[in-house]
């Protein structure tokens, strides 16, 4: 059964796509269908001003993909693409989960409760919930080392009172794609969350020693992973598994290289739990022993090279459960991160699930 109202938006939409999708560019309906590979009359019938036909949520997959990129339209006949770049790909991504949302409620079904978090990424959540990203926040004595670093110099920028910048960047731009109609916010990890931010979902960047969010939190849930705090910030630590029979030790790996000494490979933890301050939210913390680590927890859901197999390794062993951490080995190539493959008994170390 489809509701009139929310049915009409969603066609309104679709026919919004085919006229005005690319600016002095529009589209037929037979264009559209050819494109498709459907018939006319079925694109008419998704668009009918009065009493339109849901779509099946493939046809809202195919599109996502054809007006992510003008690319779909450069020669004719019109196609829908194979493959998106990264940038298009994001694009795709943050027009389906509209329609998702469209068709949901067209159908008289509420999107928090039918379109699962998890739905093509574990990025995706339920639309209109805020996520707030708490991030590691740089000493003070590091931050004093950067230009502009104090609030009152003329050319203060105020993230560089952040760590793990480059893992900050990744995923706050794929969050916001993927979830389009959250409102996405950051925080620094040494500040006070507030009671709704404290309740929103949650997303935890970096480790114990400079996010004391993460480590609150760590003393709050049932996690059998322990990271080891460093004394300086010199000195090399790791993360212990508590499996009932042994506690493992899991540590970075350098390679000593005249007076210094080069990160070879670092160790990563993903961990999603409900939020224990409000059970209808989420808790995720993208943790390492050093950035780069924390980097590769990010990016083996963010990569599109590997995040499909890496969601779907998620999804097969872990449907359903509260609660579940994945430790990985994370790659470091002449300071790169090389995205952890969880499929590869070469990068996976742990698993674990309430």
């Amino acid at each position: 059964m489809t509701s009139a109202e929310p049915a009409l938006q969603l066609a309104r939409r679709l026919r919004s796509l085919r006229t005005r999708g690319w600016p002095g560019k529009p589209i037929t309906q037979e264009q559209l269908a050819e494109a498709f590979k459907v018939s006319v009359p079925l694109i008419s019938s998704w668009e009918h001003k009065r009493n339109p036909v849901v779509p099946p949520e493939q046809r809202l997959e195919a599109y996502a993909t054809f007006f992510a990129t003008s690319r779909s339209v450069e020669r004719q006949p019109y196609r829908v693409l194979a493959s998106l770049s990264d940038e298009e790909q994001a694009a795709r991504e943050a027009l389906l989960a509209e329609l998702i949302v469209l068709r949901t409620r067209a159908l008289g079904e509420s999107p928090a409760e039918n379109v699962p978090p998890d739905a093509d990424n574990l990025w995706r959540l339920p639309p209109h919930e805020d996520i707030t990203i708490v991030c590691s926040k740089l000493p003070e004595r590091l931050r004093t080392q950067l230009p502009g670093a104090g609030p009152e110099d003329p050319d203060y920028v105020e993230l560089y009172q952040y760590s793990d910048l480059d893992s900050l960047f990744e995923l706050h731009g794929h969050i916001r794609a993927m979830n389009p109609t959250n409102t996405v916010r950051v925080r620094p990890g040494a500040g006070i969350l507030t009671a709704d931010e404290s309740s929103s979902h949650l997303v935890l960047l970096g480790g114990v020693d400079w996010n004391q969010i993460t480590a609150e939190l760590l003393h709050r849930i049932d996690l059998p992973i322990r990271q080891q705090q460093r004394p300086d910030d010199t000195d090399v630590s790791g993360f212990e598994v508590d499996d009932d029979v042994e506690v493992k030790t899991f540590l970075p790996k350098l390679r000593k290289v005249g007076n210094s000494q080069v990160l070879e490979e670092d160790v990563a933890l993903f961990y999603r739990s409900r939020n224990p301050f409000n059970q209808k939210r989420t808790v995720t913390m993208c943790n390492g022993a050093f950035s780069r680590g924390v980097l590769g927890a990010v990016r083996a859901l963010t990569d599109a090279r590997f995040r499909d197999r890496n969601t779907a390794h998620a999804r097969s062993r872990f449907a359903g459960l509260d609660s579940f951490s994945i430790l990985s080995r994370v790659p470091v190539l002449q300071g790169t991160v090389i995205t952890p493959d969880w499929t590869s008994d070469d990068h996976l170390l742990h698993e674990w699930s309430a």
